[in-house]
């Protein structure tokens, strides 16, 4: 018998009884502050657009929709117009000190983060607006945006 330990001293004779082990030891240590927490105090302090306002905003010149989902989620489907700039990398895309900063973030333009339910873009705005960057973002995300019949492009949704 080939016995599988887990990193939680959990023993068991398959993969998957230790990976349930695991996943239970995990779940029931308490952390200090849970995403959700973390998402509705960042939602208290930002600004959030209604799915039916940026969609009435989409052809303005003057709003910068920014993507922060993975490329894997943008191939199917994106908000035309709009740029992708990873969420690992928004602080410093953002940061004009920066070696990686990019220049659409550097304009006078009103900026709106989206990802694909809100919760993502949330701790992003929350974090940028501590930066001093001014943002909102898409309250509920991308598929409350598809399905409202918001725009959206799949010809080209490489970053």
């Amino acid at each position: 018998m080939n016995l599988l330990c887990s990193a939680f001293e959990v023993c068991a004779t398959d993969g998957l009884t230790v990976w349930a082990a695991s996943t239970q030891a995990i779940i029931m240590k308490k952390l200090k502050i849970s995403s959700t927490d973390m998402v509705t105090a960042a939602r208290a302090r930002i600004e959030e657009i209604e799915t039916s306002d940026l969609i009435a905003m989409v052809d303005n010149t003057e709003v910068v929709i920014v993507d922060i989902r993975d490329v894997r989620e943008r191939v199917r489907g994106y908000i035309p117009g709009s740029i992708h700039a990873p969420r690992g990398m928004i602080e410093f895309w953002v940061d004009p000190d920066s070696p990686y900063f990019k220049p659409v973030f550097g304009q006078n333009k009103k900026y709106v983060f989206h990802c694909a339910s809100g919760w993502r873009s949330a701790l992003t705005v929350a974090t940028l607006q501590d930066m001093g960057f001014e943002a909102s973002h898409l309250r509920v995300g991308f598929r409350a945006w598809a399905d409202a019949g918001g725009p959206v492009d799949v010809s080209d949704a490489t970053p």
